[in-house]
């Protein structure tokens, strides 16, 4: 078996980056991203939705610009009140 765990993730930036995002059903994806990434560009397309339609996921597509750049992203998702995951 081959050991991965002292490998590191070379990317080459500014590259595209997929989020997997799953936020509460009833909330407006819209709108969360505006309160998240404000003016940048970016595309949203709905995955799923949770067998209990509780929950929908979402990709979320944007260019991010270095490391720190997508790591901010996924903190600031993460902190948002309606999105319960992300991937």
């Amino acid at each position: 078996m081959i050991d991965l765990s002292k490998e590191t993730l070379k990317l080459n930036y500014p590259c595209n980056w997929i989020y997997k995002l799953v936020c509460h059903h009833d909330k407006d994806i819209k709108e969360i991203m505006q309160d998240v990434l404000q003016d940048r560009e970016h595309s949203v397309k709905q995955s799923k939705v949770s067998s209990k339609g509780k929950y929908k996921s979402y990709a979320l597509e944007l260019l991010v610009h270095n490391e720190d750049d997508r790591k901010e992203l996924y903190r600031l998702l993460g902190e948002h009140k309606h999105i319960k995951m992300i991937v």
